[in-house]
């Protein structure tokens, strides 16, 4: 499978550049804390960004072939960076209908460390050493 960007740059490190592949146009930008203007998607945040649409399109497949009640999945993410550490962390939350037995709520919960496993993005960052944690929470609606 081949995958193709493409970045046109303009005006420098104070500029900012457009980052396009066949669904995605974002503009993108060197973070202020090191010399850029900021008006745009930084390196890191389209890197977690990547991370949590593997995450949350393997969760949705996953929760979807177990045919669980679902009637929603939203997912927050953040990475933190340390002196010797990058880390992320996903924070999904799975909302299955009011009808949803005490068997499909751990059903569901136990999909948050599978879905981790399934992640190809995550598990290609995992191989250099970034470390990424999973805080699920279910709850019916």
């Amino acid at each position: 499978m081949k995958t193709n960007v493409k970045v046109i740059w303009q005006d420098g490190t104070k500029g900012n550049g457009s980052l396009k592949t066949e669904f995605l146009d974002t503009k993108i930008t060197i973070p202020k804390e090191f010399g850029g203007s900021g008006n745009g998607a930084s390196p890191k945040e389209i890197l977690i960004a990547s991370a949590t649409a593997c995450y949350s399109s393997v969760l949705t497949s996953m929760v979807e072939s177990k045919g669980l009640p679902i009637v929603e999945i939203t997912i927050d993410s953040e990475g933190i960076t340390s002196d010797d550490e990058f880390k992320i962390i996903h924070y999904p939350h799975v909302i299955l209908s009011e009808s949803a037995t005490e068997k499909q709520i751990q059903s569901a919960d136990r999909l948050f460390a599978v879905a981790d496993k399934g992640c190809t993005i995550g598990n290609l960052l995992k191989k250099a050493d970034v470390k990424i944690e999973i805080i699920g929470q279910i709850s019916t609606r």
